[in-house]
This record gives C-alpha cells, sequence and structure tokens, in this order.
C-alpha cells in the first residue's frame, strides 16, 4: 500500500488536485454554461423559423383553398357537371362543356403562382385539367391516392409523381389537395378535384432551416408520415413514440429531450400547424448540436493532461534530492517486515559520509537490519536443528512397537515349526527394518510407503490368520505423491489392536486417494470405538501437545499421537484431522495432507 504522507507524493498530489480543480471546474462551468446558451439559443431561433415557415404554410395553403372554393363554387364547374350527369346530354356538348372547364381551370390556376396544376376527375373515366387538356382515361381509379381519398378521405396527398404532370413535361414530385365537387362525402363523390403543388416549393424554404451541423425539420401529416421528400426521417425510429404523445397533446409548440437506444440524447423541437393539423419537427443529436463545443472541452482536457504531466515532472524533479532516500528506506523497511532483510539491505544506500539527517537515519537502519538479520538466522538454525531432533526421535519411537511384536511372532512360528510363515514374517521384517533405517529421508513417495504397508500387512494376515480382515483400497492413489514416511503403519497397528480386545474377527480398511488438493489417507476398522470425551481429549492433545511431552508420555496411545506429531512438525497447519468414532462400532481416521510432488519446494519446519 502505498505512503501518501510522504513529502513527494504530498507534492504531486497538490499539482494535481490544483491542476484538476481549476481546470476541471472551469471546463465543467464553461462547458455547462455554453451548453445552456447554445441550447436556448437553439431552441428559440427553432422555433422562431418554424413560426415563419408555418406562415408560409399557412399561405400556400390559403391559396390552395381559395382556388379549391372558387372551382367549387364557380357557376361554370356546377354547369359542366350538370351536362356531364344529364342522359340526354349530346357529345358535342359534353366536350364543349370540358373545354370550357379546362379554360376556366387555366384562368384560375394561372392567379395562383403557388398552384402547379388543378385537374378534375370524373368516376366515369375523365381527366379535365388546364391548357385544354380533356382526357378519357380511368387509370386514375387505380392510384393509391384516388383510393385513399374515396375510403378515407385523406384530403391531402404526401410528395408523390403526378401522371397529368408528367405528361405535361413536368416530371416532378407534387404535394395534393383533392376535395369533392358538388357533394361533401368523398365515398360518394361523382368529381374530384386535385389541386397540385410542386414540392418543391415546400421544400426549399424547409431545407435552409437547420439545428446544429445536420439537424433537419420534417413536416408531417395527420398521419405521422412525412408530406415532402424527406426520407432521412426514418433514420430516427426513437422519435416516432414522441411525435405520437406530442401530436395527442395540448401544447402547440415547444421542446423535449429524449435518448436513443443507445444512450445517446436528442433535442425534439415541435409546432402544429393550426389548418391541416400538420406538424413540424426538428430533431438533433446533442452530439452534433455541441459538436464545437465538445472539441472545446477536448481541447482542454488536452492542454489540461499536459500540465498535469508537466506538474508531475516538476514535482518529482523538487521532490527527488529529499525523498528518494527516504523512499528507498520505506521501501527497505517493508521488505523487513515481510522478512526480506537481503533486498532491505539492497535497497539501503551503502554506507559513506554522513551529511544530512536522512543519510544518518539510513546508515543506522542498515546496520540494524544487519543486526536482526543475524540474529534471526542464528535463532531460525537452532529452531531448525531442534525440530530435526525431535522429529527423527518421534520416528525412532515407532520402530520398537512393531518390531516386539514381530519378534514374538517370529519366536512363536518357530516354536510350531512352521518354516513357510516364519520366512514371510522375516522377509517382510528384514525390508521394513531396512526402510526404516533410511532415518535422512523425511519424505518418501506415496508408492514406497504403500509398499512397507503391504509388507506389514503381510506379517499382521500372518499372526492373525483367518481372523484379520485386513484389505488395501488403493485404486485411485497419485503414487507420485510424496508423503512422511510410516503415517499408516501406527494407524493400522492401532485399528487392529482395538478391533481384537471384545471381538474375534477384526475388520480394517485401509484407503488411499486424492480429493480436490488434499491426499485422504483413511484407517477404518470394527474396534470398540470411543467415548465422546475421549475423542475430544485425544484430538486436543493430539494437535497441540509438543512433541517433547509426546517422547516423555507413557500413555497407550502413542501411535495416533506420534502420527499427528510428525504431521504438525512438517506440515504446520496444511494438514487436516478427521476421527469418527462410536461405542462399540468401530473408529475411522483420516488424515488430510497437502499434494506436494518431488519437485515441489515446500519448507518442511516451521510452518503456521
Amino acid at each position: 500500500m502505498a505512503i501518501f504522507y510522504s513529502l513527494k507524493n504530498r507534492l504531486i498530489a497538490f499539482f494535481v488536485v490544483l491542476l484538476v480543480l481549476s481546470f476541471g471546474t472551469m471546463s465543467l462551468l464553461l462547458f455547462n454554461q455554453a451548453r445552456s446558451i447554445i441550447r436556448s439559443y437553439i431552441e428559440t431561433s427553432a422555433l422562431e423559423k418554424m413560426d415563419e415557415y408555418g406562415s408560409f404554410i399557412h399561405m400556400a395553403l390559403q391559396q390552395s383553398y381559395d382556388l379549391s372554393s372558387l372551382v367549387y363554387n364557380s357557376d361554370i364547374t356546377q354547369k359542366w357537371d350538370a351536362i356531364l350527369t344529364q342522359p340526354a346530354s349530346t357529345e358535342g356538348q359534353r366536350m364543349l362543356a370540358s373545354i370550357n372547364m379546362s379554360k376556366f381551370l387555366t384562368q384560375t390556376t394561372n392567379n395562383y403562382s403557388i398552384v402547379s396544376s388543378v385537374n378534375i376527375y370524373r368516376k366515369e373515366g375523365l381527366r379535365v385539367g388546364a391548357e385544354n387538356q380533356v382526357v378519357a382515361d380511368s387509370s386514375f381509379r387505380q392510384e393509391a391516392w384516388y383510393r385513399n381519398f374515396i375510403e378515407h378521405s385523406n384530403h391531402w396527398v404526401p410528395a408523390h409523381t403526378d401522371e397529368a404532370e408528367i405528361k405535361g413535361a413536368k416530371p416532378y414530385e407534387v404535394v395534393s389537395l383533392l376535395l369533392p365537387i358538388g357533394i361533401f362525402e368523398p365515398s360518394l363523390a361523382r368529381n374530384v378535384m386535385k389541386v397540385n403543388i410542386k414540392a418543391d416549393y415546400l421544400l426549399e424554404p424547409l431545407n435552409r432551416i437547420h439545428l446544429g451541423e445536420s439537424g433537419t425539420i420534417f413536416l408531417l401529416n395527420e398521419q405521422g408520415s412525412p408530406i415532402l421528400s424527406q426520407q432521412e426521417y426514418s433514420t430516427h425510429p426513437e422519435a416516432a413514440k414522441e411525435v405520437e404523445r406530442v401530436r395527442a397533446g395540448r401544447e402547440a409548440q415547444g421542446v423535449v429531450y429524449l435518448k436513443d437506444g443507445q444512450g445517446a440524447s436528442h433535442i425534439l423541437v415541435y409546432k402544429k400547424l393550426a389548418i391541416t393539423n400538420w406538424l413540424l419537427v426538428g430533431f438533433v443529436s446533442e452530439q452534433d448540436l455541441y459538436a464545437n463545443l465538445f472539441k472545446l472541452r477536448n481541447s482542454i482536457i488536452v492542454f489540461a493532461s499536459l500540465m498535469l504531466a508537466a506538474a508531475f515532472a516538476l514535482a518529482y524533479w523538487i521532490s527527488a534530492g529529499i525523498t528518494k532516500p527516504l523512499s528507498r528506506l520505506v521501501s527497505a523497511m517493508r521488505h523487513v517486515q515481510k522478512g526480506d532483510f537481503a533486498q532491505a539491505e539492497r535497497l539501503t544506500l551503502p554506507e559513506r559520509r554522513i551529511q544530512s539527517e536522512v543519510d544518518y537515519a539510513t546508515v543506522t537502519f542498515r546496520n540494524m537490519v544487519k543486526q536482526l538479520s543475524h540474529l534471526i538466522r542464528t535463532e531460525f538454525e537452532q529452531k531448525l536443528l531442534r525440530q530435526q531432533a525431535e522429529y527423527k526421535a518421534l520416528l525412532m519411537q515407532i520402530n520398537p512397537h512393531f518390531l516386539f511384536n514381530t519378534l514374538e511372532l517370529m519366536s512363536s512360528l518357530a516354536i510350531q515349526q512352521r518354516t513357510k510363515e516364519t520366512v514371510t514374517v522375516i522377509e517382510s521384517l528384514g525390508k521394513m527394518l531396512r526402510f526404516s533405517l533410511r532415518i535422512s529421508e523425511d519424505l518418501i513417495p506415496l508408492r514406497e510407503e504403500l509398499k512397507v504397508v503391504r509388507y506389514y500387512m503381510s506379517i499382521l494376515e500372518v499372526r492373525f490368520g483367518a481372523g484379520l480382515d485386513l484389505r488395501l483400497d488403493e485404486e485411485e492413489a497419485p503414487y507420485d505423491l510424496e508423503i512422511v514416511k510410516f503415517l499408516l503403519q501406527p494407524l493400522i497397528e492401532n485399528a487392529v489392536k482395538y478391533s481384537f480386545i471384545h471381538q474375534a474377527k477384526a475388520k480394517v480398511r485401509i484407503t488411499v486417494r486424492a480429493d480436490k488438493d488434499q491426499l485422504v489417507l483413511s484407517v477404518a476398522d470394527n474396534g470398540i470405538g470411543m467415548d465422546p470425551e475421549l475423542l475430544r481429549e485425544l484430538k486436543d492433545q493430539a494437535m497441540h501437545q509438543q512433541p517433547e511431552q509426546l517422547l516423555q508420555s507413557m500413555t497407550h496411545q502413542i501411535g495416533l499421537r506420534n502420527v499427528l506429531a510428525r504431521c504438525r512438525l512438517y506440515y504446520g497447519g496444511l494438514f487436516t484431522l478427521s476421527i469418527e468414532s462410536s461405542k462399540e462400532a468401530g473408529t475411522c481416521i483420516t488424515l488430510g495432507l497437502p499434494l506436494q510432488r518431488r519437485n515441489d519446494h515446500v519448507p518442511r519446519i516451521d510452518r503456521g
């Protein structure tokens, strides 16, 4: 953990806090104030421009309605409709009436500059337009604009190409007003008047209104679809729901802030148009709206970062002469806390002429580390020798137990002249004694420990015969692991001993297996078991009794205590013990040892 009260760190922290607070506060205030000003300006400007465009739309639509009213209420229109409706009218009369109607439409259209053309479509399949256009054509009845008008009473048609305009050498898109003639219900109308307005006439002034760099204002109809050719509206699906909410609300105009699916902020400006219930909607992202402001903020961040780097360099240069020796001294102290005296000596400067208090503290600390290292090394070596002696003594304590019993067995077999069994016992005993004399080895491979166990099992099987059921389960044994020698033999000896106390048949099971991060050794018997109080006392004494106390002990439970004492000396707190026992039901002793292979360099003494 870094020490933040050092002089160098305090200087660096001072410069960092000073720069971060000053530049951060200035940047935040500047950014927020500028964003507030820009947002207010954009909102006001957008609404003002929408008001101007709304007035323009009002004028254009008013002209369209005036022209439509003039045509609708004209005597010429009524006379034309009457002649075409009367079955007695001749073909010549019909044509003459249609030509007069066309001339009237020409004169009327010329009086309204905003109108591109006016056509009257008769249900029977006749179109009358300006410039003497009298065409027998029923294909218009399949046009989408005509069907929507008849079926859904849609009076306004968004920007589209009109066949009549194309034939008249006007291949541009138009926005159309549809009105019935002679009746108000579109579905019952015999005649439909179509007033065309050039779409560009409405689109060009709208395109000159911008929000930010790329924000656009859209003109939407009552269904929320663009009236003009503004395909980019489909790229803002997140605004559709908000537009529906705005349309259903009572506010005539306003500003809404919303976020898209990626979490980016956007601004929606809207204004409702009174005549047609159309809606002007402006949509722009804050990223686009504040693009220049973001560039300014990034420039401030870069400049602040450069100043911060300069502050670091300046603080380091100022403090290096004072804090560097102290930092090395503090680092050396940390290594002393960890017990790494060699690294602590390397970090402190070699002895030199004392010129300051820092030099004096460094030299004193270096001498203290040398003396402390020497004392600890001496004490550790003495403790290591003492523990090694205790371990060897505990190991030698095991041999007499099975040796005396085996010699008695050999004597008995010799008296009975059981030569074959005597030879078997002598061979197994010899191999076990040869193995036990290798006192220089603390660790042995598991396969050698199990080999000794099998020798011992052969001696026990000869000694007790059919009365002993002794089995070793080693199918899952990791033979390449190393363990402390002679762990199983004392446990097996105790298990057999206590199993024969009150019965003629002894049953002992030995299990060796690997379980996760432990090697598990288990010896279970069907002996007399232990009282709970004795079991607790045995566990407590076996885990906490000192080796010298065990060596001086005259108790009969020396086998288990010896095993646990050696495990504690070697493994420290890395091994576990489990004893399950009940009266007259037997005992199961389980040792959990850490997995250790020959190449693992694990210290053997003074774990804890």
